[in-house]
């Protein structure tokens, strides 16, 4: 008979459990959206266009028919130089290729004008900022926030699991002792 019991406890405890483990494997199954910009959006052939992609975990391409491919590493920028011979006035596709196999878009129009070449003086001062709050550390930031609700509600049937098994054992135990 004590077998049964302590069966039918651990039963009542992994179904208790169980009914956590969705609400807890759903809290941040969302997939960033990925936001590719071209800047500047309006250049002269031959000028040099960065590219930058959000929401790429991995590494991405960058392609379209005015520059050669670009590897754009994860939360990076990279440039590329538009074809001389791109058609002035028109505006091409630039298509960005998460590793995942996601894809987004942004336009890049070719002015007018042959670009310039300016000398532009890099800054000589240093500036050290300390951080504004602790490093974010444990996960690496895979998950989201808390959400009270979520757990309290995990809290509650933890507890009433818990308050559940203590019944049926204290029940099953009392009926015994005659």
């Amino acid at each position: 008979m004590r077998a049964i019991r302590v069966t039918s406890a651990a039963a009542l405890g992994l179904a208790a459990l169980s009914l956590t483990i969705p609400a807890a494997s759903a809290v941040d199954n969302k997939v960033p959206t990925l936001v590719g910009t071209a800047t500047p959006s309006t250049i002269a052939p031959g000028g040099q266009v960065t590219l930058s992609l959000s929401g790429c975990d991995g590494d991405a391409d960058a392609s379209s028919a005015v520059f050669d491919v670009v590897r754009i590493p994860p939360g990076g920028m990279a440039t590329a130089t538009v074809d001389w011979d791109a058609k002035r006035g028109a505006m091409y596709t630039v298509t960005y290729t998460c590793d995942d196999g996601r894809q987004t878009t942004s336009q890049l129009t070719i002015a007018g004008a042959r670009p310039t070449r300016t000398f532009t003086p890099r800054p000589t001062a240093t500036v050290t900022r300390s951080p504004a709050g602790p490093a974010r550390g444990g996960v690496g930031g895979s998950q989201g926030g808390m959400n009270a609700g979520e757990i309290a509600a995990g809290a509650a049937l933890v507890v009433a699991a818990t308050g559940g098994v203590i019944f049926v054992l204290r029940r099953r135990g009392s009926s015994r002792q005659h």
